[in-house]
């Protein structure tokens, strides 16, 4: 297989090539399966007989995935249902190795995460928080070294997003895998704390948590993956088979598991990542550079630009400043006004899609505090680059008007 991420995504997870049989995976409409009784009397737990277990159009996305990330992938219904995924295995593996140490119950999870990171993430964390006596240790990701600072005093997950959603802040994972490495120097059990990294902005084409030291890597596949914004799918992806399988039987467990048909349009979508991503990239550094100028935007958050705080550790980190961006407005009012006021630039939730988008997120009563109130996040599509800036011009003047 060629060694370019762009040639593999392509190539990867598609059928043997046979004489007359398809190019592309099939979608696989079926819940039941014939079943097959091994020589003891038992199912043959190699075959398939539920599709709750698996079907052939996951595994086609999965093997992309996996290869792409460097590890074995999982899909699973949503986003959400991803990171519900990685953190319930997470804390299982921590409940389970406190068992062999400690007395019953005496254990304390601890996580700690961004205290900007994407809502439904907090929140889930902040649930367990309340109802598991699990110890969540929020930390502001715009203070240099506080995650790796948080981490090194011991931890049983370390959950990172990089860039941060929406806030735009990049984490080093190198340094945070370095620094769980020194608190399990001086853990009881000498195990260390698990690395997760959402990697959803990023994509598989800008940055490989797996090969920066992390266990795991995150993907809402709804997003750029899917890039149509008509599908809810997720994935993790873990660096050994142990993780993986723990995943698995998460997924089997809770009954997290995605449509057939939803697997088929993200294995679609992921064939056209690179050509999507390459021209929203483009075109979002080329936005972000001119928004700075304009009087109604305080801040440009683009780790693409020279003097953005991220700006160095994306260049050594990803292969790309990726497709999103956000602005600071004066406050929720103007950010509002922008908001409404324009044409092409889409007011919704969601991003990675073809269509460029722009949303107020503090508009959400679950967005974390931290994201500023005028804080727009705009999700750069593929339209062409001027359209949208006039758009977003004209949108931007009008933010500045009163009455």
């Amino acid at each position: 297989m060629p060694d370019s991420p762009a040639t593999r995504l392509v190539h990867a997870g598609r059928p043997p090539a046979v004489g007359g049989g398809p190019l592309n995976p099939s979608v696989e409409l079926s819940s039941t399966y014939h079943a097959l009784t091994g020589p003891d009397g038992m199912a043959d737990p190699s075959v398939r007989s539920y599709a709750r277990g698996g079907t052939g159009t996951w595994q086609a996305l999965e093997a992309a995935l996996g290869e792409l990330e460097g590890g074995e992938a999982v899909l699973l219904a949503s986003g959400i249902a991803a990171v519900t995924a990685g953190v319930e295995v997470a804390l299982a593996r921590a409940a389970a190795r406190a068992a062999d140490t400690t007395a019953p119950g005496a254990h304390r999870p601890r996580v700690v995460v961004p205290s900007r990171a994407y809502s439904g993430t907090v929140a889930l964390l902040r649930h367990l928080r309340d109802t598991r006596g699990v110890d969540v240790v929020e930390v502001d990701p715009a203070l240099p070294g506080a995650l790796e600072a948080a981490a090194a005093q011991g931890a049983d997950l370390v959950w990172l997003e990089t860039p941060v959603n929406p806030t735009m802040e990049l984490t080093d994972v190198r340094a945070v895998r370095a620094a769980v490495e020194r608190a399990a120097t001086t853990a009881a059990d000498g195990r260390r704390a698990l690395v997760a990294v959402d990697s959803t902005f990023a994509t598989p084409l800008l940055q490989n948590p797996l090969a920066l030291g992390a266990d795991l890597a995150v993907h809402s596949l709804t997003k750029a993956v899917s890039g149509h914004s008509d599908v809810l799918l997720g994935a993790v992806v873990a660096g050994d088979g142990d993780l993986a399988e723990r995943l698995r039987e998460h997924r089997t467990r809770t009954g997290a598991v995605p449509g057939p048909f939803e697997a088929w349009l993200g294995l679609r979508g992921l064939r056209t990542l690179d050509v999507r991503l390459q021209r929203a990239q483009a075109s979002a550094h080329v936005l972000a550079g001119r928004a700075r100028g304009h009087r109604a935007v305080r801040r440009v958050r683009y780790p693409g630009l020279a003097d953005d705080p991220g700006h160095a550790l994306a260049t050594e980190q990803m292969r790309g400043p990726g497709t999103l961006l956000a602005l600071d407005l004066a406050d929720a009012a103007a950010a509002e006004r922008v908001a409404a006021a324009t044409r092409l630039w889409v007011h919704a939730t969601s991003l990675g899609g073809v269509e460029s988008l722009v949303e107020r997120r503090r508009r959400h009563p679950a967005e974390p505090l931290g994201v500023p109130e005028g804080l727009l996040r705009l999700s750069v599509g593929i339209e062409d680059v001027e359209d949208l800036w006039r758009d977003l011009e004209q949108a931007l003047d009008r933010s500045l008007e009163r009455g």
